[in-house]
């Protein structure tokens, strides 16, 4: 109930504001388990797709997001958990591990798992090295990989700015991949980094973005 009143009413407002172009949407199966996989170059990236999208998409999130104190804290938490983050501790050693274990439920249990194989929000709008969990994840449950593009949106929230601003979005859906000829191959480094890299080709040609053979984290440290 509470998606549904969060998804009206947001939704409603950015049909109004945002007039965002949707291409593609058609891709994603209408039941069972699919991973959207796509680009990510700001905050609100995962807003966007969760209210276009029909179907409830889930997305990791830090657990800080739902643990804040008073009205404030209860707000956060609720807006997040409708809009369909569900909190992990990333900041442990076991981190990625939770994610991905996470990430596995969800798509066991038939739903749409998004995630952003660059692991990180890009530093500066382009497209870097898709690490190996949504190789995984294809692989150990089967489910497709529906590879997306967000356009635009990092003129929405440039990074550093809180305010969102007017701009033109579009979000760009591709054919879903099957990787069912990999099947009971999700320890082999070689085929993690192959279908990785397949992805981030598909993500790439939809987006349209310079690519870049780092990962988002080196490059930020950098």
């Amino acid at each position: 109930m509470s998606r549904i009143v969060l998804k009206a009413i947001l939704g409603l407002l950015m049909r109004v504001l945002y007039r965002p172009k949707v291409e593609g949407a058609e891709h994603i199966p209408g039941t069972g388990p699919v991973i959207l996989a796509g680009n990510h170059t700001t905050f609100i990236d995962s807003l966007f797709v969760s209210l276009i999208v029909k179907r409830q998409v889930y997305f990791i999130g830090k657990n800080e997001y739902v643990t804040g104190k008073g009205f404030k804290g209860r707000l956060m938490a609720w807006f997040f958990s409708s809009s369909g983050m569900v909190p992990v501790d990333r900041d442990g050693g076991n981190g990625g591990v939770a994610a991905l274990m996470t990430g596995r439920r969800i798509l066991d249990e038939g739903k749409v798992f998004g995630i952003y194989p660059e692991g990180t929000r890009s530093p500066d709008g382009r497209l870097y090295r898709g690490r190996t969990g949504i190789a995984r994840l294809t692989l150990m449950t089967g489910a497709p990989v529906v590879p997306f593009a967000m356009i635009g949106t990092e003129k929405v929230q440039p990074s550093g700015k809180g305010i969102p601003r007017i701009a033109k979005v579009t979000v760009r859906f591709g054919d879903a991949l099957d990787f069912s000829r990999y099947e009971g191959m999700d320890r082999d480094r070689y085929v993690l980094r192959a279908v990785t890299d397949e992805v981030m080709s598909e993500v790439m040609r939809l987006s349209g973005q310079e690519y870049v053979d780092v990962y988002a984290t080196k490059a930020k440290a950098a």
